[in-house]
């Protein structure tokens, strides 16, 4: 088994820039562009860094490539191997195919159907082991040592942090007056790499981390805590327990704050990214915007980068956040309405709804819950309306009717 040890290669800002050179053209330069709709609904100049346009919709693209390009010929012949159950394993997997190197992808046994076919797509031979991730890194090394297949690690290499640090460069040579970069942190090794390059360019400039609440690794190995980290994330490719060895001296040294963040503000950061940017943020890559919405003082009329780190997002999990962000925001919303049980109710009902421009979504008509009198009914109908205004006009014209409803809490079964 072939690894790559911290020892193996001094990791700095010139090593970033060799890696630069030697993946010209091998990945794309993706833009950095001011958001003026962001920059009005956070206070501050937001310029982002569209990694979904890289190869495979991820940053981790430019890390396979930096390693894959600095193994000898010997190892190319045996072939790679890598565990991971997101954007590694298709960043390998893609540029491991351009370069005919045999690629050996372990993923654990539950891995979503649309993940594993996407790995193999791109030419990735997928290895479905393990019932969870640790179970699944241990079958990887394991095949790693009988078949001498070269480990490619998600983030705890030196050559694979150096590849991510390019953004560093690309980001302050498209907008060189940048104060701040926030970037998504699981293993380290994006935060680390760009740290290094982006410290070299402008060593004023602020560099600040995001995890998600229930992932707070990074924050624990700077501070030498032990917050728990487990629980279901929106942002899965950055829901890490452990951080790599080799990030943790630079982020200590080069980053200046770890922030976390709540779920709810990834989740309206992936709406926020949808609605009004009209660009796919997974819920890593919204964590940086989801900094900015929970702590805008922090950043109020600053220049700041935001690392989209990548778009690869279930399309069901895309259409359930944007969903429950309406609801949260007031735009969808269901109301639990008690009328009498007779003809006409309801349409009553429907027309002012129709009148209003309302758009009803869903209808649930019943008569039978024994808290109403036998002659009364129980109307619970789902509306889509403009914004709060809105609904609150629905609503007033609904009770001037003579009907008496409550908004249903949207965790109500």
């Amino acid at each position: 088994m072939n690894l790559v040890t911290p020892s193996d290669a001094t990791l700095d800002a010139a090593m970033v820039r060799a890696t630069r050179e030697r993946t010209q053209g091998l990945v794309i330069t993706t833009p950095t562009l001011h958001r003026p709709a962001l920059s009005q609904l956070t206070g501050c100049e937001v310029f982002v860094k569209y990694e979904n346009m890289q190869h495979t919709g991820a940053f981790k693209a430019r890390g396979a490539i930096a390693k894959l390009t600095t193994l000898t010929d010997a190892q190319k012949k045996a072939g790679v191997i890598a565990v991971s159950a997101g954007n590694h394993a298709q960043g390998v997997a893609f540029h491991a195919t351009r370069l005919g190197i045999p690629a050996t992808i372990v993923m654990p046994k539950g891995t979503p159907f649309n993940k594993t076919r996407k790995t193999s797509d791109y030419g990735g031979k997928v290895v479905l082991e393990g019932e969870n991730f640790t179970e699944a890194t241990a079958a990887c090394l394991r095949i790693a040592q009988e078949k001498d297949l070269t480990l490619i690690h998600p983030y705890d290499d030196a050559y694979v942090i150096s590849g991510q640090g390019v953004i560093g460069f690309e980001m302050l040579e498209a907008v060189p007056d940048l104060d701040v970069i926030i970037v998504p942190v699981g293993g380290g090794g994006l935060i680390a790499g760009i740290a290094l390059a982006a410290k070299e360019l402008k060593p004023g400039i602020e560099i600040i981390g995001v995890e998600p609440e229930l992932y707070p690794s990074m924050s624990n190995a700077m501070n030498r805590g032990n917050l728990p980290c487990t629980g279901a994330t929106v942002a899965e490719g950055i829901a890490v327990r452990d951080v790599g060895a080799v990030s943790i001296p630079i982020v200590k040294k080069l980053v200046k704050e770890m922030l976390t963040v709540s779920e709810t503000n990834m989740e309206r950061g992936i709406s926020i990214y949808a609605t009004m940017v009209k660009t796919v943020a997974e819920g890593a890559g919204a964590a940086p915007l989801a900094a900015l919405l929970q702590y805008p003082d922090k950043f109020k009329g600053r220049k700041v980068g935001l690392v989209l780190s990548g778009g690869n997002i279930d399309a069901r999990m895309l259409s359930s956040v944007l969903m429950r962000d309406l609801v949260r925001v007031g735009q969808v919303l269901t109301l639990s309405i008690e009328m009498p049980d007779r003809p006409g109710s309801l349409h009553t009902i429907a027309g002012i709804c129709a009148e209003l421009g309302a758009n009803v979504l869903e209808i649930n008509h019943g008569r039978f819950a024994l808290d109403l009198s036998a002659n009364a009914a129980r109307l619970a109908i789902t509306i889509e309306t403009r914004d709060e205004a809105h609904a609150q006009q629905v609503m007033d014209r609904i009770r001037a009717a003579g009907f008496t409803l409550t908004i249903r809490d949207p965790n109500e079964t």
